[in-house]
């Protein structure tokens, strides 16, 4: 879905994927407003997976007040229940979106924590909905618990300006960025600064993202050096810094991990997107030119497809299908199960109808030998040596 030079909407400022409890992935953009004539919108659109397509006209279109100004961030809670959308006015504001998808609707509400706050840069929610955290341009940094949205952190000097931000997968830890080039980790639960990121004097750590896969603890990190970035990797056990990759040619405005931290995806500030496979820091799909010479100010995968969605003020919201191996469908493991088993059957079929002993405990003196079944044996009746009544367990290959 693009933007139409002769719409009365106007450029899309940002947005989120939506997963519905019911498996339905929506879309969710925010559009700022064109004076009198085209107010700013926020506006929910369904998802085609099989065309990978977003629906031509909106499910939900929500007017925001004059007053509350244009959108500037979004950000959706796990459940998909609610939304909260930062303005330009200086506040944030809940959407309670509920039914189906054919009658939807989104029940706006206030956040008292974040009222007359100044502008929000950063939002986002923990992996678990625990936790939410935002990021504004004054350099202050706040994290509630949701949906209680207890302070548990309020500094107001905790960058000259928040430039990006990320909960750990345990919503532990608490990665942010500055505008000044440094990052800082913050210890959630106790609410207090834990370390900074070590950097050489001529590097900017620009982006963050925790890897998501639940086994590698690391943490990425964009550092620009002069005209050039790489893509840095820490351990969060002791945030060291582990080595580093170039993986984004041209510096990047905008970066993104899959849910299950498979991927990793990079924008640029010209708009070519670059795909990573974390296990090999490869780039598996570079696509140049998805947003022609604009900033990529949204870049997030879909929670159940491996489509991305991406927007940009000048070509709105696109969403891209990289050129990545395909994970396995849940039907697709239960009939690979389902072989196994068959497999599994066919073969003990085979030993036992070959075998004279193989199953059997040695016979005492005044026993009478139990019948044999009465199967017409598979592949003939071989001699067997008396040494098969051992069982000899195989070792298994360390892969």
């Amino acid at each position: 879905m693009e933007n139409n030079g002769g719409s009365p909407q106007g450029p899309v400022t940002c947005g989120s994927w939506i997963r519905r409890p019911e498996k339905l992935n929506l879309v969710a953009l925010g559009r700022s407003g064109r004076g009198n004539s085209c107010p700013s919108l926020l506006q929910i659109f369904s998802f085609d997976p099989n065309t990978t397509s977003l629906s031509t006209s909106p499910l939900i279109t929500f007017v925001l007040e004059e007053e509350e100004g244009d959108p500037v961030a979004i950000a959706v809670h796990p459940s998909g229940d609610d939304i909260v959308l930062a303005l330009s006015n200086g506040s944030c504001k809940i959407f309670e979106l509920s039914g189906r998808e054919t009658s939807m609707k989104l029940l706006p509400k206030e956040l008292p924590s974040l009222c007359s706050v100044g502008i929000q840069k950063c939002i986002t929610f923990s992996v678990d909905g625990s936790r939410f955290a935002s990021g504004g341009v004054d350099g202050h940094l706040r994290i509630l618990e949701w949906p209680s949205l207890r302070v548990m952190l309020d500094e107001p000097r905790a960058h000259k300006s928040v430039r990006d931000m990320d909960f750990s997968l345990d919503s532990e830890f608490l990665a942010s960025t500055s505008t000044d080039g440094s990052a800082r980790i913050w210890k959630v639960e106790d609410g207090v600064p834990l370390t900074t990121l070590s950097r050489n004097s001529d590097e900017r750590i620009e982006l963050c993202r925790f890897s998501k896969d639940g086994t590698k603890p690391f943490l990425f990190c964009t550092v620009q050096r002069g005209d050039k970035v790489v893509t840095g990797v820490w351990d969060i056990s002791t945030w060291n810094k582990i080595g580093h990759k170039r993986l984004l040619p041209k510096p990047a405005s905008i970066m993104s991990i899959s849910l299950d931290g498979k991927y990793l995806a990079l924008g640029s500030k010209d708009g070519d997107v670059s795909v990573v496979e974390v296990k090999k820091m490869e780039i598996m799909h570079y696509i140049k030119r998805l947003h022609l010479g604009t900033n990529i100010a949204t870049l997030e995968f879909c929670p159940t497809e491996r489509v991305l969605l991406t927007s940009s003020v000048e070509w709105g919201a696109l969403v891209t299908k990289p050129n990545v191996p395909a994970d396995w469908k849940e039907w697709q493991i239960y009939l690979l199960l389902l072989g196994l088993f068959l497999a599994s059957a066919v073969i003990f079929y085979i030993f036992f109808e070959n075998s004279d002993s193989f199953w059997n405990f040695p016979l005492g003196k005044d026993q009478p030998a139990p019948a044999r079944p009465r199967f017409k044996p598979i592949l003939g009746d071989p001699q067997l040596s008396d040494d098969q009544n051992s069982w000899n367990p195989f070792v298994p290959v360390d892969m």
